[in-house]
């Protein structure tokens, strides 16, 4: 989950196949005699972040050229993939022809019949052979592909490093240890009010999905390995909310502020005023691009003491209802913005000129594939920034056992929602008794899900 993909309310995908639409109109001929085809794409950015909406524009003008009588329409949602937004979008027939989906809904959308059998058209994609095998058989049921991976990432403690320096802390030594983290965070809350040592999410089904990366790095689990009880009532469990019980209440290092929602964090995080927080590399990019964040200020080291580290992702799947002619048009799209070296997302030197935080180690969909090591050398090539501020991180995710996202993942990160509100907004919250709840409310759903 991202942070800028990631947060679906599961109940939402509930809905028919048949509600589904591409919202494109019946392909006519052009006056070259093919057919005109007109198609609807997600991720367009806001109007919030005017020099990377001008690149995506441009790249729309640059693939129209290029494919004569297709016809581009895109949406601006971000991030792209909202979980108020998308069942409402599917049931009125308001769904893109390529659209995004967090891997932890990559079943439901699959079983559903929400997504089209792309296996006819994987070869538009020039790169797919590339692709980490694992992350496509993500995408596989029954021998058949129903999208293209486009995101990859790992869970580790993203920092400021000009906050640590004005604290008396080494940028170039980030903590290992929760230990290390409490004091480093007590520091930078002691730089005077407004400042925030760590932040953490407390609600939007951000906070249970940050409590699910600190237990996977403590070593504990969110369900039993059948998948049929709820195992965060643990010792690793109770360790992840004293430790935050103990930073807000006893360090007075979290601030006061209940973040509720994955844009809350990463506005503070932008200001300048934040320590600390989890999250994947993607979380420098965005706090740069979209919330003013100072491109310079940012790193990423591995996870603490981590055991393991939640890793996700996202992929590009196409409305059930498309045409081929639809199909193969998005697939093109889906090609040349996202799957090629040098362009789209991947056109570094661009993302230099736009004043981007090139160098972060934000992808790893195409793993050390030749693609993967073109990419990488094209980034490092156009660094915008310090690579050696990230060099930690990347150390960390090549040794840490990376863990998916539980099943279920939205319905029990809601749930434990309410255990982190608890114990960061009451000083006296039983632990024990917020776990217990938690625990209970968890195994009913689970119960219900069979």
């Amino acid at each position: 989950m991202q942070r800028s993909t990631g947060l679906l309310l599961v109940s939402a995908l509930a809905l028919s196949t048949a509600a589904c639409g591409s919202g494109s109109e019946p392909a006519t001929p052009t006056a070259g005699g093919a057919k005109a085809v007109s198609i609807t794409v997600a991720c367009q950015p806001a109007k919030s972040a005017p020099k990377e909406r001008q690149a995506w524009d441009d790249d729309v003008a640059t693939f129209m050229k290029a494919h004569p009588g297709v016809t581009v329409k895109s949406t601006d949602q971000q991030p792209c993939f909202d979980p108020k937004t998308f069942g409402p979008k599917l049931a009125g027939g308001q769904m893109e022809t390529a659209f995004v989906v967090p891997v932890t809904n990559y079943n439901d959308v699959i079983s559903k019949g929400q997504a089209l059998d792309i296996t006819p058209y994987t070869s538009v994609i020039k790169n797919w052979n590339d692709l980490r095998p694992d992350h496509k058989e993500l995408v596989t049921k029954d021998g058949k592909v129903y999208g293209v991976p486009n995101v990859h990432y790992s869970v580790g403690l993203v920092y400021n490093r000009a906050l640590f320096t004005k604290a008396g802390l080494n940028p170039d030594a980030p903590p290992k240890t929760w230990a290390e983290v409490r004091e480093a965070a007590k520091k930078i809350a002691g730089l005077g009010p407004g400042y925030v040592g760590y932040g953490e999410y407390s609600g939007g089904n951000t906070g249970g999905w940050h409590f699910t990366q600190a237990i996977y790095g403590r070593g504990g689990d969110i369900l039993t390995p059948d998948n049929k009880k709820a195992a965060f009532n643990s010792p690793e469990g109770k360790a992840v909310l004293q430790t935050l019980h103990d930073m807000r209440w006893v360090d007075n290092s979290m601030g006061t502020k209940l973040l509720v929602g994955w844009e809350s964090l990463m506005v503070a995080m932008g200001s300048g005023k934040v320590g600390m927080m989890l999250g994947a590399p993607d979380v420098v990019t965005d706090v740069v691009n979209k919330f003013k964040g100072n491109v310079a200020d940012y790193g990423i080291t591995g996870f603490p003491e981590a055991k393991a580290s939640l890793s996700g992702g996202e992929a590009f799947m196409i409305n059930p209802k498309a045409t081929p002619e639809e199909a193969k048009a998005a697939l093109e799209w889906i090609d040349f913005r996202f799957n090629t070296v040098g362009k789209g997302r991947f056109d570094f030197a661009r993302g230099k000129s736009l004043g981007n935080p090139v160098g972060v180690p934000d992808n790893a969909v195409y793993g050390d594939s030749p693609t993967g090591q073109a990419i990488q050398a094209d980034r490092v090539k156009n660094a915008s920034l310090p690579v050696s501020n990230y060099e930690t991180y990347v150390q960390a995710a090549g040794t840490i056992p990376p863990k998916a996202e539980p099943l279920h993942a939205q319905e029990l990160y809601a749930i434990l929602d309410v255990a982190m509100s608890g114990v960061l907004s009451r000083k006296d919250a039983s632990i024990d008794q917020l776990l217990a709840d938690a625990e209970t409310k968890a195994n009913s759903v689970l119960a219900a899900k069979g």
